[in-house]
């Protein structure tokens, strides 16, 4: 038979209402309370009831986080980060229960997802990565997040665009700048002498793929209005992993176009662009030059380091959990953007004079 909260009441010596203070969190509850109600709830084999709460309230102590990959660093240190954040030393708030949704950065997956957290009413949800820039799927969302933020569940966008909702609602996005850390990685490629540059971009249709791109286009254009015509064949749009990158590489190679420099979307696929570089006889950065994106922790530890733009992704978990757990308010017109950061390490140099042509 389930232990009632009355009974965890009578074992520590106070009121019911003492005991619910305690385990909803938010009140001030003296530490000697708080820790015969703890023991109590431990000895006893206490278990809250979730979905009696939820009703009882406008949402639950749920928090979903959406992943496109949690197998990818890029998702892995963000939801972590996050998962961690959400439940603050001391004590003095309710803990979260955290749910992780891989997407496979599918929208349908997506989708559901969302109808399963708002069935569980969660009191707040993440929704992180690259957003699928679909029209029809777009409104959808939209309408959604709508209708669970007007219910009350918090909702962040993280490393992703704002949705068009209502500002009232409590709907909070934190942007990464890609599109200007992407520009300084061609910049620095642009400035060490390469003009034959090679960019292997992420999925079509997401969000992050064209703010990238963007970003390394413009520098291009701006270096000479020439440059994007001319580096027009050295683009192919892969996927994130590593397969992916090397496959990508493969391609270029048999295209015979030659190139001095290949920039990668992301880390992940840089690693599979040095491998096919490497299997071709092509040393880096001797030969080829090689940047990355997101400055994952094993882009240190490549031989030689890898170039790349540091996205803040720790800092942004924390700032998301901060967000849809209330305990910062929402930015002036909703929107945070965090910073990016040209990190220059070995896998890049200037093009030698007698460059060898893959």
């Amino acid at each position: 038979m389930a232990v009632t909260l009355a009974e965890v009441a009578v074992r520590a010596g106070v009121s019911p209402a003492t005991v619910s203070r305690v385990l909803n969190g938010g009140y001030p509850v003296a530490g000697g309370t708080r820790t015969r109600v703890e023991r109590a709830v431990e000895e006893l084999g206490y278990i809250a009831n979730a979905p009696a709460r939820a009703l009882a309230a406008a949402t639950s102590d749920l928090v979903g986080i959406l992943v496109h990959d949690i197998a990818d660093s890029y998702f892995g240190i963000l939801a972590g980060s996050l998962q961690s954040a959400l439940d603050p030393a001391g004590g003095v708030e309710p803990r979260r229960l955290a749910v992780v949704c891989n997407t496979q950065g599918v929208p349908a997956t997506e989708t559901a997802y969302l109808t399963l957290l708002e069935g569980q009413r969660a009191g707040g949800v993440v929704l992180t990565g690259a957003a699928t820039e679909d029209p029809e799927h777009s409104d959808a969302l939209t309408l959604r997040l709508a209708r669970m933020a007007a219910a009350g569940t918090r909702v962040v966008l993280c490393g992703r665009p704002p949705v068009p909702v209502p500002s009232a609602l409590p709907v909070a996005t934190v942007e990464f700048d890609d599109r200007g850390g992407a520009f300084r990685l061609a910049e620095h490629l642009l400035t060490l002498g390469h003009r034959r540059i090679a960019y292997i971009a992420g999925p079509s249709g997401q969000s992050t793929t064209r703010e990238r791109l963007a970003g390394h286009q413009e520098a291009l254009q701006r270096h000479d209005p020439a440059l994007p015509r001319a580096c027009a064949a050295l683009t192919v749009h892969a996927g994130s992993e590593r397969s992916a990158g090397y496959d990508a590489t493969r391609e270029l190679l048999r295209r015979g176009e030659p190139f001095t420099a290949v920039a990668a979307a992301n880390d992940t696929a840089a690693a599979g662009v040095a491998a096919a570089l490497r299997e071709a006889g092509l040393r880096i950065p001797e030969d080829v030059s090689v940047t990355g994106f997101d400055d994952l922790p094993f882009s240190q530890d490549t031989a030689p380091a890898l170039t790349t733009v540091r996205v803040p992704l720790r800092e942004a978990g924390v700032l998301a959990a901060q967000l849809v757990t209330s305990r910062r308010p929402l930015p002036p017109g909703g929107i945070t953007t965090l910073p990016t950061e040209l990190m220059v390490r070995g896998s890049t140099a200037p093009p030698p004079p007698a460059r060898r042509t893959p």
